[in-house]
């Protein structure tokens, strides 16, 4: 996916409109209705609707200018120019999606608000794209306290989150708390892709030529390290093989068939590039 959107500059282009639309979307028909700020510049802008009646774009527009202009000053003008197209445009794209309530149930409304958000994200940030706002502090804080970004933007959010309680009450927090989980599940899936596979390590002591045999037959990779036993310090080989879930529960079934004792490790695997999984 990558190498075609250095490609084609233009796919990026609709990927980098679609990511923000769908933020705005997930503002406009979930968060906004129902008064429910879950961090950055669109929860600030859902407060000050829900106290003051102010339109939310309107909101954001000021907030990501500002951060704009913080950006300028204190991390320069090649990042500030990377955001500044993501922050004018979200903003712009919030004013003209139409906005109302899609569901009365709260906790549906934060879980499809927090997916969305979280799908919208990602597809930012496959481009390498950012919609701006609060995203801006957490740059600064890394570049002169040198503090994780990642820490600095949760801290940034929880502190809009914790808001909620004077506007909405301790019900509102909690469900912008539920609604981040359900954002970092979405963008950690989507990010790194539903189908998962299993990367399965196989030692046997007596039955190895028959295991080496068998998983040969029934997969296309296979990889042998040599390994050396902690306790005997007998030179020995491990198998290393990756396979479908689906294939996963025969084929250990099938090494247990042919040695009960044998000592598989299996871990979970995201992402799996060239082979018979050709990318």
């Amino acid at each position: 996916m990558n190498k075609n959107l250095k490609k084609r500059s233009w796919m990026k282009w609709i990927i980098f409109l679609i990511g923000l639309e769908i933020i705005a979307i997930s503002i406009n028909f979930f968060y906004g209705p129902i008064n429910i700020a879950a961090g950055g510049s669109t929860g600030i802008s859902i407060l000050v609707d829900a106290v003051w009646g102010v339109n939310r774009s309107l909101i954001v527009l000021i907030v990501n200018i500002f951060m704009l202009i913080l950006s300028w000053f204190f991390l320069g003008k090649k990042i500030t120019q990377n955001i500044a197209i993501g922050s004018l445009l979200l903003p712009l794209l919030m004013q003209i999606t139409p906005s109302f309530k899609l569901t009365n149930n709260y906790l549906l409304a934060v879980i499809f608000g927090g997916a969305l958000m979280g799908l919208g994200v990602t597809l930012l940030y496959r481009i390498n794209a950012s919609s701006g706002g609060t995203t801006v502090i957490p740059m600064i804080l890394k570049k002169y306290f040198y503090i994780d970004s990642s820490i600095g933007l949760l801290g940034i959010d929880m502190i809009i989150i914790f808001l909620n309680v004077f506007v909405a009450g301790w019900e509102a927090f909690l469900l912008a708390a539920l609604s981040q989980v359900v954002t970092s599940i979405t963008m950690n899936y989507t990010e790194a892709g539903f189908d998962r596979k299993y990367q399965i390590r196989v030692m046997s002591n007596n039955h190895f030529r028959e295991l080496k045999k068998i998983l040969m037959e029934d997969t296309q990779g296979l990889t042998l390290y040599n390994v050396e036993g902690g306790y005997s310090q007998d030179e020995k080989q491990q198998i290393l093989v990756v396979v479908d879930r689906r294939d996963y529960g025969p084929l250990i079934s099938k090494i247990h068939e042919i040695d009960p004792d044998a000592f598989i490790i299996t871990d979970t695997v995201v992402r799996v590039h060239g082979g018979q999984w050709e990318i």
